[in-house]
């Protein structure tokens, strides 16, 4: 198993490509503790690994709001006993457009995507000194390879995240640190909507989700498990000399 006895945090945990890498790093062997905003989500997450005979910890906290971001680490942490390994996904859209830009939904989505990664890196680099190394893994997105003409603050945000991977791939390598960030593309996940319909209309996010398709070689979504994969590979010691890599997992997209 790639993640025996790891102690793990995932954050963003409680549904799509996070959910799925909690139950993929229990089957590898790790102990989890799972952090979202949605407290029934977490439960019920709670319950499905337990009836899988697995117990994870888990800690409800908005991570877009700082306190609780750095407290929902150090408290994932303590559960845990230590920290080896940290995912920090949390992330949303963000606003459309950048016309008549509503300042507190872009606070919200920098918050989410730059700050909470930013702040939950430097609470983990703490507690994964202690263990002597680990491995951090941000999310970022295709859309922050390459510029998104429709979602110009999320490919911002994410951006920002590539930037702050290749930074810390190497402040943290004298740590026996590594720092790498999972790159997927449209994925199915209940996120999803958020960039295909964010209109509301229904035909509008099917002919969006078709356009964006076109353009993927091997012409589909994203799959959670396959992100949570990439995820597992890079925390795991089969990736011990990867550090400050940008992954992508998008079909083919970012290869045009």
């Amino acid at each position: 198993m790639r993640l025996a006895d790891k102690l793990v945090i995932v954050t963003a945990a409680a549904s799509g490509m996070g959910r799925a890498g909690v139950d993929l790093f229990l089957r590898e062997g790790a102990r989890v503790a799972a952090i979202d905003i949605n407290a029934e989500a977490l439960a019920a997450l709670a319950d499905d690994a337990k009836a899988k005979g697995h117990t994870i910890a888990t800690i409800q906290a908005d991570l877009s709001q700082p306190e609780q971001m750095r407290s929902s680490i150090n408290d994932a942490a303590a559960a845990l006993g230590g920290l080896d390994v940290l995912w920090a996904h949390a992330g949303i859209p963000g606003p459309a457009g950048i016309e008549d830009l509503d300042l507190a939904a872009y606070d919200q989505a920098i918050a989410l995507n730059v700050t909470s990664a930013a702040l939950g890196a430097g609470e983990a680099i703490k507690h994964m000194r202690k263990r002597g190394g680990g491995a951090i893994v941000f999310t970022s997105s295709i859309s922050g390879l390459m510029g998104s003409m429709f979602s110009p603050i999320y490919s911002t945000a994410k951006f920002a995240v590539v930037g702050l991977t290749k930074s810390l791939a190497q402040t943290f390598a004298p740590d026996n640190v590594r720092v790498n960030v999972v790159c997927p593309g449209l994925a199915d996940t209940p996120m999803k909507i958020g960039f295909t319909g964010r209109s509301g209309d229904p035909q509008e996010a099917e002919a969006n989700q078709a356009r964006l398709l076109a353009s993927v070689p091997m012409g589909r979504l994203c799959r959670p498990e396959e992100a949570a994969h990439a995820v597992l590979w890079l925390a795991s010691d089969d990736a011990s000399f990867v550090t400050g890599v940008a992954l992508p997992v998008d079909g083919g997209f970012t290869a045009r």
